[in-house]
């Protein structure tokens, strides 16, 4: 049972509505936030917040020590594997730790945490707040494929007026859905919406709405032959990493669409950028890149037939309040000991 008064620490930036939906749970439960010691959002949904954030020597001690006194985390402290770690081992009365995120599974897994401290403490995510704006960045990764976007850019300056042969509809097409959790779920849900035929894949197939049929990791060869768009929605787990190679993106039905909308390192960009230039694949929309940042030196950057978008398809203006509502819900049912909500899986980490 959790101990009383609980003491909740948010190691990221948190809603302004946290304290109150936390007093509605149990008046006694202390929530602390220090503005000045955590990374600020550069606008509201930013994930992840300010990267030119830096603290002193000084405040970082200080805010090692405050994420030391909780009972319950919101977020990885610092972002940081190594700091969750050293907080773990110093002793913290950690109980429960609710990732807020994206990537910060990938981050727990990296801590290397024992097997005791992974049971000591309950892990959450925050699955499911950000799945709607994610899906609809699908919808328009595969709209952007299909129709051509970057020639019709590049059509533009000159006053270029007509048809070209590359314009596709979505309708009556197969997308293929790496990952039917509730990212790819709601991804399957908008693109059967507007007509397409959609086959899913994950690691352990049943039945899922809106997917005609459900496949394992090893039949991907044979449902991505289908494919006339492939969407990414994979967590980044050891099993996922490169998954998507040369092998299986020539597969792929030539001339398909690729959104990555999942974890970077899912996909080879190395061997992306082999079949972009050959033309097996028409176009690939990326939210995610194995580095983040991409580096500057990519070839990725110079194809007219890739687009980039800095990590920032999920993030949405009600994205804070709707992970404090997830969070305050959890907390009502950990203070209870009812079962909680999207408990990360410390075997796979996602």
């Amino acid at each position: 049972m959790p101990v009383s008064p609980l003491r909740v620490v948010a190691a990221q930036t948190a809603a302004p509505e946290l304290a109150d939906l936390v007093m509605r749970v149990d008046p006694e439960i202390e929530v602390v936030t220090d503005h000045d010691l955590v990374r600020p959002m550069r606008f509201s949904g930013d994930d992840p917040a300010d990267p030119r954030f830096a603290r002193t020597a000084d405040e970082q001690t200080a805010y090692e020590q405050l994420m030391s006194t909780a009972n319950v985390l919101i977020g990885v402290p610092g972002q940081d594997p190594a700091m969750l770690a050293r907080i773990l081992r110093a002793g913290a009365p950690l109980r429960w730790l609710h990732t807020v995120a994206a990537g910060e599974c990938a981050q727990i897994r990296q801590a290397g945490l024992t097997s005791a401290e992974l049971t000591r403490v309950v892990f959450t995510t925050s699955t499911g707040v950000h799945a709607g704006p994610l899906a609809e960045f699908a919808l328009f990764g595969l709209l952007a494929g299909a129709n051509g976007l970057p020639h019709l850019q590049e059509r533009r300056p000159r006053y270029i007026v007509g048809s070209h042969s590359g314009i596709s509809r979505l309708h009556d097409r197969t997308v293929v859905v790496l990952g039917l959790g509730t990212i790819g779920t709601e991804t399957a849900r908008l693109l059967s919406a507007v007509g397409m035929r959609v086959l899913g894949v994950r690691r352990t197939p049943g039945p899922t709405p809106y997917v005609e049929s459900v496949h394992g990791v090893e039949e991907l060869p044979v449902v991505l032959s289908q494919a006339d768009g492939v969407v990414a929605a994979l967590p980044g787990t050891p099993s996922t990493d490169g998954l998507l190679g040369r092998e299986l993106l020539l597969a792929t039905k030539p001339g398909a669409v690729l959104v990555n909308i999942g974890c970077g390192t899912v996909l080879d960009e190395t061997a992306l950028v082999e079949v972009l230039r050959s033309r097996h694949v028409r176009a690939a929309v990326l939210d995610v890149t194995a580095v983040e940042p991409l580096p500057a030196d990519s070839a990725l950057w110079s194809m007219p037939q890739v687009v980039i978008s800095p990590h920032t398809a999920g993030a949405h203006s009600a994205a804070p309040v709707r992970t404090a509502e997830l969070f305050a819900d959890n907390l009502r049912r950990f203070v209870a000991g009812r079962p909680m909500r999207n408990v990360m899986d410390t075997v796979h980490f996602y």
